[in-house]
């Protein structure tokens, strides 16, 4: 049985959709109740609520279920990103990953995985696609790159201590089913606004998003396989994965697929763009699990609003 911590969240849930489709058993952790996302819908999995960082009550999951791998996609970071009480923030999110490692230590479980992303790949060499083992910068504008760097860190100390097999994976931008708006790329704005027919609202953004910005993005339901292939892999050669599409996709991309499906959409934006385009080498992914995304940027768009379309979330 895979313990998914955030299991029913927007990856979470996709991952638990995957992993059952592999045949898995599953047991979600969730902070807060919540009923069972429609991907999960007449799913058999069991659901605890318990905060990761209560190390009691996650310790005692063990005792109900034979947890055999852990996928641990809960969030270790501050959010927002400047914490009222920024000490005490830190602490919590370092201290549920602790927590989390010595749950899997204590379950013997064979594999922990842990959510990272390519946020941490900011202020890196960009000439090419990002492999796993590129230099990394020092620094992080935001949070969540900076914890992950750390949790990355702390991931390989404890694994070269304790003997656990923790694999570091880094997401890439990720579309799609339960997800919302981002405030990194605009592809999630845009799809929401042409699945309601209303003008994108692109305030939630960090900065102006142009037609020819751009990342790795990658639809969830391809992220979600994945992750569950990592998870249930016989052997992983490496320690961390990049978990993406493998290429390029810009606003521009995105606004043609959507328009392919809404042809009246309104989702236009401005020319240009000076951003860096972050793309994963996924070459490490595909060579040990066989994955490859099964998604394109058309069909990823058409999927996905018809899916809001159906009702599900608008």
């Amino acid at each position: 049985m895979i313990l998914v911590t955030g299991g029913l969240g927007f990856i979470g849930s996709h991952t638990v959709r995957a992993l059952l489709d592999q045949g898995e058993e599953c047991v979600v952790v969730q902070r807060r109740p919540r009923e069972l996302p429609a991907v999960l819908a007449g799913a058999r999995v069991a659901v605890e609520r318990a905060d990761v960082t209560d190390r009691d009550a996650l310790l005692a999951i063990g005792r109900r279920h034979d947890i055999t791998g852990i996928v641990h996609l809960a969030g270790s970071h501050p959010w927002p990103p400047v914490p009222e009480a920024p000490v005490e923030a830190t602490r919590q999110a370092l201290g549920g990953l602790l927590n989390i490692v010595e749950a899997a230590q204590e379950w013997g479980v064979r594999r922990l995985g842990v959510a990272s992303t390519i946020g941490v790949y900011f202020g890196a060499a960009t000439d090419g696609p990002l492999r796993e083992d590129a230099p990394l910068s020092m620094s992080a504008g935001v949070s969540i790159p900076t914890f992950k760097k750390v949790g990355e860190l702390l991931g390989g100390f404890l694994a070269d201590t304790t003997g656990l097999d923790i694999v570091n994976y880094r997401v890439s931008g990720t579309w799609g089913p339960l997800g919302h708006a981002d405030p990194f790329f605009a592809a999630p704005a845009l799809v929401h606004a042409a699945a309601r027919g209303t003008d994108p609202d692109l305030s939630g953004l960090m900065g102006p998003a142009f037609t020819d910005d751009g990342l790795d993005l990658t639809y969830v339901k391809d992220t979600g396989r994945a992750l569950a292939l990592l998870q249930l892999a016989d052997r992983l050669n490496h320690r961390t994965y990049n978990v993406g599409s493998g290429r390029l996709t810009t606003n521009a991309m995105v606004i043609d697929a959507i328009r392919k499906a809404v042809p009246d959409a309104r989702a236009d934006l401005p020319a240009g763009g000076g951003a860096t385009h972050l793309v994963l080498d996924i070459g490490r992914l595909t060579e040990d699990t066989g994955y490859r995304p099964q998604y394109d940027t058309e069909r990823a768009a058409a999927d996905y609003i018809a899916w809001l379309r159906a009702g599900h979330e608008v």
